[in-house]
């Protein structure tokens, strides 16, 4: 008898959810990760937030003289923590949901819509990824004024933004397909 060679390893029946699923759990922590290391940013980010608006403050009304960068910095730090926070927001499940609809279905058509909402949501995150990139090499060659750095600063928190809300929208349609579901990073 003669045996025709395949590429594919010899794994008995149902095994090959076997196989996957190392990789797709090490996929999940290390989103589970990236979202702590964001929030972590996002938390550090805000507390210079508050020094930065403080000194604005302070120098504002008891020393007469309003440090220039402070605001430029404060609007900067903003863009950062609202960003890296939506993206962890998506992972987590912490977002607006509109669920009537998906209450209403028999529990087929409430996976399949879930996965339709998670692959819109990654195409959202696609796209903003992309027009945000694109946004911040056109204004590369542009400073802030007070701050002295590039304008694309401005672009890079909605570029890893939208990169970080595909990963977890991806996160999210494996956990439906393996019927499981996300944990949430600040558990």
């Amino acid at each position: 008898m003669l045996a025709t060679p395949t590429n594919e390893p010899d794994v008995p029946a149902g095994g090959q959810e076997k196989v996957l699923a190392a990789p797709l759990d090490a996929y999940s922590r290390a989103c589970a990760r990236l979202a702590r290391i964001c929030m972590w940013t996002s938390v550090f980010g805000l507390i210079c937030l508050i020094v930065a608006v403080s000194l604005q403050i302070f120098g504002r009304h008891v020393l007469n003289s309003t440090p220039t960068w402070a605001e430029s910095l404060a609007l900067l730090l903003v863009l950062y923590v609202t960003m890296l926070g939506a993206a962890v927001g998506v992972r987590d499940a912490g977002h607006i949901g509109f669920e009537s609809l998906l209450d209403a279905l028999p529990p087929a058509g409430q996976r399949r819509l879930r996965i339709v909402i998670h692959l819109l949501v990654l195409l959202f995150g696609v796209l903003m990824a992309w027009n945000c990139g694109v946004l911040a090499e056109s204004v590369a060659a542009y400073k802030i004024p007070n701050l002295g750095i590039s304008n694309a600063w401005k672009y890079i928190p909605a570029t890893l933004s939208g990169t970080l809300i595909a990963l977890f929208s991806i996160e999210h349609i494996i956990a439906i397909l393996r019927n499981q579901k996300v944990v949430p990073a600040w558990r």
